[in-house]
């Protein structure tokens, strides 16, 4: 499917489903697919993101992914309040992408598309700019302060991973890229690549614990994900607000899109999505499914001790302990993109 009718596909579900939303403000695009083209072919693993900006909290779940006139759309509620204050919008790195263009889908107060105005034209100045990477930071430092060691392990994977992950959410906001999930450190090579930093892509992968994994191995363990993805489907009960990314409709991104990678050569891109689907789905299985939650657990642990090199909270403390001695130099990495940048002003 091309991008301009994945996102006409969104446009008319907005039209039929999301007014109905209590409080409905209007909607607007945000992810990989702002600002692409319209003839640009969209991989069966990508989705379009849409946020739906309700005047209070919303539902109390994100909708998640939904197929929609052949489109695999993401719908995500996003209450007004996030967005009333244009400055923090600017300042706030998963807030502000989906405002460098006009992403408006629906606006029946105006107030969207004078926030998209405000938000663009101030993008990509430097002090603005400077502030998301802070942002992108601090979710780092905080994130991994609150890892709690006495969480069960599949709890404590994703709690390390996830804010080391944010560590390439830095760059691409100092390159003014989309701080992708499931592809950031893809997106991240190609920044440093672009900006004479190669050498730096290796630390992140070392930080995250498969700088040197094999793609044998990571096949492996794909097909290990497999089976844990498809024994959680059937059996997910109790609400996640990851939930909508573990059904079948999801699995073109949760799976077949590891699998993508890796036919790509790109093995070690391929491993942060693994972990964190599989770990999701031992949240699940956890509570929803016991039995099996314990018959996946050493195909889950064999995981991330082959593709991170962790076996233990030990090992993750240790772990989170280099990606804090890390951010000096990731603060001045981000800062060589900023000086490089042509469309960064002021």
């Amino acid at each position: 499917m091309r991008v301009g009718a994945a996102r006409a596909a969104a446009v008319r579900w907005v039209a039929a489903h999301a007014h109905t939303t209590p409080g409905y403000r209007g909607a607007y695009f945000s992810g990989s697919t702002v600002g692409r083209p319209d003839e640009a072919e969209l991989a069966p693993s990508s989705d379009v993101d849409v946020m739906v900006v309700t005047e209070g909290g919303g539902p109390t779940a994100k909708l998640g992914k939904l197929l929609h006139d052949g489109a695999l759309l993401e719908i995500t509620y996003v209450p007004w309040a996030e967005l009333r204050d244009p400055e923090a919008v600017l300042a706030s790195y998963h807030l502000a992408a989906g405002f460098r263009r006009d992403s408006v889908i629906d606006d029946p107060t105006g107030e969207l598309r004078a926030l998209s105005a405000y938000v663009s034209s101030r993008f990509a100045e430097r002090g603005r700019v400077r502030r998301r990477c802070l942002d992108a930071r601090q979710r780092v430092e905080g994130r991994l302060a609150a890892f709690d060691p006495s969480a069960p392990f599949h709890e404590q994977v994703p709690a390390w991973m996830f804010p080391t992950g944010v560590t390439t959410h830095v760059l691409l906001v100092a390159a003014l890229r989309n701080p992708t999930v499931r592809l950031r450190y893809r997106a991240v090579r190609e920044v440093l690549t672009a900006y004479g930093q190669p050498e730096l892509y290796p630390e992140l992968l070392e930080l995250l614990g498969c700088a040197d994994v094999s793609e044998r191995v990571v096949r492996r363990h794909v097909g290990e994900l497999t089976r844990t993805f498809d024994a959680t489907v059937p059996v997910a009960r109790t609400p996640f607000f990851f939930s909508s990314d573990l059904t079948a409709r999801a699995r073109p991104v949760a799976v077949d899109g590891s699998l993508e990678l890796l036919d790509r050569g790109e093995h070690r891109e391929a491993v942060f999505w693994i972990v964190a689907t599989l770990a999701r789905c031992h949240a699940v299985l956890a509570v929803d499914a016991p039995a099996l939650h314990s018959a996946r657990l050493p195909a889950f642990r064999a995981a991330v001790a082959e593709l991170t090199g962790i076996t233990s909270t030990a090992g993750l403390l240790d772990r989170r302990e280099k990606v804090l001695g890390f951010l000096p130099r990731l603060d001045e990495a981000a800062e060589a993109v900023l000086a490089a940048h042509p469309d960064i002003t002021g």
